[in-house]
């Protein structure tokens, strides 16, 4: 069947998954697709807490491929699901993902993996790799972030100089903190709320924000945030403010300044230069600090892609295919 570059392959349907005990009370659930002889590669989705979805596994050739899927603690079909006030996030945070993905690694008998994953994906990936270099062959990474401080600072409140009227509408949503700093934190204590009023008022209110960031964009639909089903967003908005109230756990820098630990993986990393959700300068200090990493900028994408993202980045998984 002939594909053009830009195309992605054709749906497929995993032929094994399950639900993995992490500890702590927590089950991750996980799937994998394509060949099961095949080249191994994990899927790292964003958020944090958007969870899987099928359409990954479509950048997939899957008669090349062992394509693993997996929904992180708290989201997709994971348990518990974040969107339920008594699951306890205290045990969610960026290490335990990473110990999450070595589980997952060792009960799959996996000896190496490629990751891919944008957003903050590309976060967890970064953060695992420097962790366990010995585990990764190469990495993919479309719309890269590190989750520094003053990256969130700008998500949350910088880019707001674009948007005003919506930035005023995301802040009036948390009228308790007169600090614009402080802002992702006043939102993830109200989602901590007993009342479920609250919590869905910030959810919408959160969710509206992040759809006026990349509404400029042609790729992402009408409303990619605001449109998702209610429990979905619920958990969406748990987990990323639990996790950007906290900087990710993250030393502010850590994952560029220790990339000289990834030395010998070999990387491809897309960007749109009007990502307005994480600006081009992230990936590209990242590529100076990498030497394996290559670097491609799309001219006329932004956070969400489009057409030449995802050439870039079905040639990338296309070429470390072997």
């Amino acid at each position: 069947m002939h594909r053009e570059p830009n195309d992605l392959y054709p749906p497929i349907e995993p032929y094994g998954s399950g639900m993995l005990e992490v500890g702590d009370g927590n089950l991750v659930y996980w799937e994998v697709c394509g060949n099961p002889d095949g080249k191994p590669a994990l899927v790292v989705h964003g958020g944090p807490g958007s969870g899987s979805t099928p359409r990954s596994r479509q950048y997939f050739d899957p008669d090349r491929y062992r394509v693993v899927l997996f929904d992180q603690r708290g989201c997709g079909r994971s348990t518990p699901h974040a969107s339920d006030p008594a699951a306890d996030m205290a045990h969610n945070t960026t290490a335990h993902l990473i110990a999450d993905m070595e589980r997952l690694r060792e009960h799959l008998a996996v000896d190496k993996w490629l990751l891919y994953g944008g957003s903050w994906g590309s976060t967890l990936i970064l953060a695992y790799a420097e962790e366990h270099p010995e585990r990764v062959t190469e990495i993919v990474i479309p719309s890269v972030t590190t989750t520094r401080r003053s990256e969130i600072d700008w998500l949350y409140r910088g880019v707001g100089q674009l948007f005003p009227e919506a930035w005023d509408a995301f802040r009036a949503g948390v009228p308790e903190t007169s600090d614009p700093a402080g802002l992702v934190a006043a939102y993830a204590r109200r989602m901590e709320s007993e009342d479920a009023a609250v919590r869905e008022k910030a959810t919408a209110d959160w969710c509206a924000w992040e759809d006026a960031v990349v509404s400029m964009e042609a790729a992402g639909g009408p409303a990619p945030y605001s449109g998702r089903p209610g429990r979905d967003q619920l958990a969406l908005v748990r987990i990323c403010s639990h996790y950007f109230a906290h900087g990710a756990w993250l030393e502010e820098g850590q994952l560029i300044a220790r990339a000289h630990r990834l030395a010998g993986i070999p990387a491809v990393l897309v960007h749109g230069r009007f990502d307005l959700a994480g600006p081009l300068t992230t990936a590209w200090e990242l590529d100076r600090a990498w030497p394996d990493a290559r670097l491609t900028v799309i001219d006329n994408a932004g956070h969400m892609g489009g057409p030449e993202t995802r050439r870039a980045v079905l040639g990338a998984l296309g070429g470390f295919a072997g």
